[in-house]
């Protein structure tokens, strides 16, 4: 974490000498230089002495050191171009008012050459232990943590594959699968991928299937190769040649191997392969990197033998990267459900595999941090085997401290170092977003949206040529879900992420180094005294009023409130600022019952990121135009209505999000706001989300927003139409656009050209009605999701939507007053959900043959003249779900009797919901 903080440093000088070097003057530019290079000559030996730190406390102090002189010039930077920023003004006021500025500026220059002496001093210092280090501590080789860890994950190793068969729980299913794959008959080289985050059992698994009688029959040559994070070709390779395949057909190692380099190495397995014409099954153990599956692969030849390659890997990449050909298979694993949790913790932690009943709640709480991690609940479960059963408030004293067992000794350290194995693998741009993971709430679900905004606004992000910090933030995030860091909890129909989270063992982890690292600090209890007096961040779970002094807080750089146990009104929030927290870019203050905002907000100079969602803010004062580095302004579900001029000061800003949710039954019940005129002046825009359309004035601005990529637009007139389709033609960048009707009799006017027609558009919504189908629909090649709502159409509208190649998902709602829909042949290969929503004229749907081959999802709603299920709809294999709410009551009482012929179109379907809207709620039941 040091490497990042140093690294992010660097970044922030280069720039900062360049832009700032005029008003620096001779002196102060030489000192930051020298504070560059310095710092720039420790970041390569900062790695690792990151690794040795653990076990060495002089290196972790003189990490510790490196860490904080990076955050204080950061701080010292930061306090420059705030005091400098000082607007020049004309007139006899602005002179008054610049003379001012001049006279403070000379005490902050003075002020701040002191701050950067004394930080050169300690530079200094810093660097001479830095050389003194280097020669003490050998970096050649790997660091003794490195390992030590090595050590830990092989016994551990070793231990999965001494499991004895009674032992596994939930085996069974993922090795019959698994058998079925490597026995599947096929004579082509296969090769198989187990995937999954470390600890869940891949090795067992894998070696549960190696081993089955079956396999070992089937095979004339096996091995197991263990290959690790230090991956090395050549004792791979001699491993496979000494110990596993002359072993195996009882033959003498020829002599000239052993003096065989890397590539002479391969040829010779490949050799011995194809000669003996052997059916071979060879297991690749915890493979880290691609580039080691790439240079090991060709000592495998294709025999034409029915030859398999098993590997295990926590990296999805990797996995997939191996399985290139069409017969090749990936395996994920899966976490153990709460049944098998609950069998696996009884036999490790009980004698006779019983839970004692008044043990029986704090054990539950105790395995439900595991989540279904195997090793995680496999180690707690030794560490409380050892424990006295008659003591419940010892077990509940490990359940309330699990984080700390972790800093530990014996098992739950083990668990906590192979964890920590991933962790230290990362790129240094990576470690900091991992760890900011530890600002939420355990269980907590996370907005994908949220987060990339507060990880760019903490300046986690590295620019790259061509791509928004927003592409670069989601590619971050994927790389972590890549290695198995962070979990997928919720996907939308276009594969694009919604919530994610953490596994809760390694969020108590990460937690802990975050803490040591300084990076964030969590507040439960509401008692800020026992804060660091340099805290940089505090993530505060359930906000508590109290009277303390918050002058701790002004280093901060983010104040983030999960939840109120007090409300946060104005008041509070001013004491919470009342430290002078100048520097903060990110502060969270979404559900706190505010219904201004405090004027110590607008005194945020860095602020980047504002969130007041779901608050009772009712209006936005011109001081806003004070934060000329926000970035990010969420006024979602506020009272605000309308945005004053002030805002056009915002040239930074790049997301604007100030609708207003109602009852999603209804079409119109998305508000936006009024803009000021001239918004067409905030040209970083990439999100705005939702503009009144008030006048052309306002229709003819957003045609100025070039970077636009999201745009939703309310109470459109039907005379609006042709200016809004000039100004979408010129928004090129555009990937979601959602338009509202002022009212639901209105016609939306969209017939008019847009040139170009936005290619890059991925999700449309229309509410409002049409005339017919627009005809530039059908050119959206890119489109994924398209919801036509009121729209009282008269014409098919699958006709225009049935070659889109890209289509996930259809709603429509209210949007066709024709009796039939005919899905044809062929049409809508990709869609996966479709939604009929108060079609109120429809009498049936008829599916063709090879029409709509990957839909999951079928939901009718109030469509309530259908008396028969879709016609072709048992032909619909990948169907998950169907859903019908408020239908008929003729079509409900044909499925409610099993026997019907209604009801075996769809037996095989694996979900399939009734629901009826009574009072105030659905009342579901399930066939």
């Amino acid at each position: 974490m040091a490497e990042s903080a140093v690294a992010f440093l660097l970044k922030q000088l280069s720039t900062f000498l360049l832009t700032q070097s005029t008003r620096l003057g001779g002196g102060l530019q030489r000192e930051m230089q020298f504070i560059r290079d310095e710092l720039g000559s420790m970041r390569a030996f900062l790695r690792d002495a990151e690794l040795k730190e653990d076990d060495v406390s002089e290196l972790k102090e003189w990490v510790g050191q490196v860490r904080e002189v990076a955050y204080d010039t950061q701080d010292v930077i930061d306090e420059f171009i705030m005091r400098f920023a000082c607007n020049r003004s004309d007139g006899f006021y602005g002179r008054v008012h610049n003379f001012y500025c001049s006279i403070k500026n000379i005490r902050a220059h003075n002020r701040i050459s002191s701050k950067i002496e004394s930080i050169k001093c300690r530079v200094k210092d810093i660097s001479e232990r830095h050389n003194r280090y280097r020669s003490d501590y050998s970096f050649s080789e790997r660091g003794s943590y490195s390992a030590d860890v090595e050590d830990v994950v092989s016994q551990f190793r070793r231990n999965a594959l001494l499991i004895d068969e009674a032992e596994l729980v939930g085996i069974e299913k993922p090795k019959r699968g698994l058998i079925s794959q490597i026995l599947d008959g096929s004579s082509n080289l296969k090769v198989v991928s187990v995937v999954g985050m470390v600890g869940m059992g891949k090795t067992t698994l894998v070696k549960r299937v190696y081993e089955d009688v079956n396999v070992k029959r089937h095979f004339q040559l096996h091995a197991w190769l263990t290959i690790s994070q230090t991956f090395h070709m050549k004792v791979v390779l001699k491993d496979l040649i000494r110990r596993q395949l002359f072993k195996e057909i009882n033959e003498a190692v020829p002599q000239e191997v052993e003096s065989m380099d890397g590539d002479k190495l391969r040829a010779f397995v490949q050799d011995f392969l194809q000669q003996k014409k052997y059916s071979y099954v060879i297991v690749l153990d915890d493979l880290w990197k691609l580039e080691s599956w790439e240079a090991i692969k060709y000592a495998f030849p294709e025999t034409n033998c029915s030859s398999r390659i098993m590997l295990t890997t926590r990296i999805s990449d990797t996995a997939s990267g191996c399985c290139t050909k069409s017969n090749d298979y990936v395996h994920k694993m899966q976490f153990l459900s709460d049944e098998e949790s609950w069998t696996l913790f009884c036999s490790k932690t009980f004698a006779d595999n019983c839970c004692p009943p008044h043990l029986e709640d704090v054990s539950r709480g105790i395995l439900h941090k595991c989540k279904g991690l195997p090793l995680a609940i496999a180690s707690i479960g030794g560490v409380l085997a050892s424990k006295d059963k008659s003591k419940v408030d010892e077990w509940e004293m490990i359940l309330h401290s699990l984080g700390g067992e972790l800093e530990g000794i014996g098992k739950l350290e083990r668990v906590k170092k192979i964890l920590l194995l991933s962790y230290n693998d990362l790129p240094w741009f990576l470690k900091s977003c991992l760890l900011y993971m530890s600002i939420y709430p355990e269980d907590w679900d996370v907005s994908v949206r949220f987060l990339l905004q507060t990880w760019i606004a903490e300046g986690f992000m590295l620019q790259r040529k061509g791509m928004t910090m927003v592409e670069v933030a989601n590619g971050y995030l994927n790389e972590l879900i890549n290695r198995s860091l962070i979990q997928v909890a919720e996907l939308d129909h276009d594969g694009s992420i919604i919530y994610c989270n953490i596994h809760g063992i390694l969020r108590d982890i990460i937690l802990t180094k975050a803490r040591e690292q300084n990076l964030v600090m969590l507040v439960t209890n509401g008692d800020y005294t026992r804060l660091p007096e340099n805290i940089r961040r505090i993530a505060i779970h359930e906000f508590i009023e109290n009277h303390h002094e918050y002058n701790r807080f002004k280093h901060l750089r983010s104040l983030l409130i999960f939840g109120y146990r007090n409300p946060l009104n104005e008041s509070s929030l001013s004491k919470l600022l009342s430290g002078h927290p100048k520097l903060l870019n990110v502060l969270n203050l979404q559900g706190a019952k505010l219904k201004s905002i405090p004027k110590e907000v607008f005194k945020l100079f860095h602020l980047k990121y504002l969130n007041l969602q779901d608050t009772g803010v009712e209006i936005i004062s011109q001081s806003i135009g004070n934060l000329q580095n926000l970035e990010y302004l969420n006024l979602v579900n506020t009272h605000v209505m309308e945005l004053p001029i002030g805002i056009l000061k915002l040239k930074k800003l790049r997301e604007l999000l100030v609708f207003h949710k109602g009852d999603y039954s209804k079409n119109f019940a998305v508000r936006g706001f009024k803009a000021p005129r001239e918004i067409g002046r905030l040209l970083s825009l990439e999100v705005l989300d939702s503009i009144d359309a008030d006048n052309d004035e306002t229709v003819r601005e957003i045609g100025k927003l070039a970077q636009l990529r999201e745009l939703s637009i309310t109470k459109l007139r039907r005379e609006d139409g042709k200016e809004l389709c000039s100004s979408l033609g010129k928004l090129t960048n555009l990937r979601k656009l959602f338009v509202y009707s002022i009212k639901e009799d209105e016609i939306l006017d969209r017939q008019h050209s847009m040139s170009p027609t936005p290619q890059a558009l991925q999700m449309l919504r229309l509410s409002g009605r049409l005339e017919k189908v627009p005809q530039w629909l059908s050119s959206l090649q890119g489109l994924t999701v398209i919801e036509l709502c009121g729209s009282g159409l008269r014409e098919n509208p699958l006709e225009s939507l049935q070659d889109l190649p890209n289509l996930v998902k259809i709603i429509f709602n209210k949007a066709y007053e024709g009796e039939q829909l005919c899905f044809k042949a062929g049409g809508f290969q990709k869609l996966k959900r479709l939604e009929l929503q108060r079609l109120e004229q429809l009498k049936w749907v008829r599916v063709e043959k090879d029409a709509l081959p990957c839909l999951q999802y079928l939901i009718m709603a109030d469509c309530k003249q259908v008396n028969e299920l879709p016609w072709g709809i048992q032909n619909l294999n990948k169907l998950q779900s169907l859903g019908l709410y408020n239908m008929g009551n003729e079509l409900v009482m044909k499925l409610q009797d099993k026997g019907s012929e209604e009801y075996q179109k769809i037996v095989k379907i694996p979900e399939i919901v009734i629901a009826n809207w009574i009072d105030g709620q659905w009342d579901e039941h399930f066939l």
